[in-house]
């Protein structure tokens, strides 16, 4: 079958306006939801994190209450600890898309500390879209779109419809107040179209090749629309 590149934040804290440093990484849902769908459908997943570094686990994501249950979270992380690709990723500067079939991004606050600045991570997403492949970005991970512009110093995503963690869901997260900035916002100031839907509820937007879940809930209906891109 395919290969399928998981490109995952490298941060373990995301700074919050006043400087401090909150613990974070990728959310496991968001990570786990679509590795089972596409390990499940045959697909081979390589794992790909600035520098390489092995991706952390925002420790939240693992709460029972996030996961409706405790036997939920305990299958969420025993799939992680299971995930060989996890631990052994490849640096990011080093993707050839050519290598794969499809690229997905998962988001947690991490993307919002590194690939959201990342010109590597930037130039791929370019790639990705003009290649049409399916390229599938869920949650916070649309914050990496920020680092994708053209040689005019336009956004690349700019005019195409998203879905992406908003500003409400951000407040009843408790970190509205607390934050730099707010995803739903700069998005809005790159030309990109965020197509909120209700708090919590799943909500996939699909324009073209690109492929975006709105929060955690959307992160198995937006890889089950990206196996349907890849037939």
């Amino acid at each position: 079958m395919s290969k399928i590149l998981f490109v995952m934040t490298g941060a373990d804290h995301w700074t919050l306006a006043d400087g401090t440093k909150h613990p974070t990484g990728f959310w496991a849902e968001e990570a786990v939801a679509p590795y089972e769908a596409f390990k499940a459908a045959g697909h081979e997943i390589v794992v790909a994190t600035p520098g390489g570094v092995v991706p952390t686990v925002d420790k939240g994501s693992l709460a029972a209450e996030v996961n409706g249950g405790q036997e939920n979270a305990d299958r969420i992380a025993g799939v992680l600890d299971a995930a060989d690709e996890l631990r052994r990723p490849i640096r990011l500067e080093d993707v050839d898309l050519d290598d794969y079939a499809a690229v997905f991004y998962p988001g947690g606050h991490g993307p919002m500390e590194d690939l959201a600045v990342d010109a590597d991570s930037g130039r791929l997403l370019t790639l990705a879209l003009e290649s049409g492949k399916p390229l599938g970005v869920v949650c916070h991970a649309p914050a990496a779109l920020l680092a994708a512009t053209g040689v005019d110093g336009a956004n690349t995503f700019a005019g195409y419809r998203v879905a992406a963690f908003t500003n409400a869901e951000e407040t009843q997260a408790g970190f509205a107040d607390k934050a730099k900035w707010l995803l739903q916002d700069r998005l809005t100031e790159a030309g990109v179209q965020v197509q909120a839907g209700e708090p919590w509820v799943p909500n996939v937007v699909v324009d073209r090749n690109l492929v975006t879940g709105q929060n955690p809930a959307s992160s198995a209906p937006l890889a089950a629309e990206l196996l349907k891109a890849l037939g």
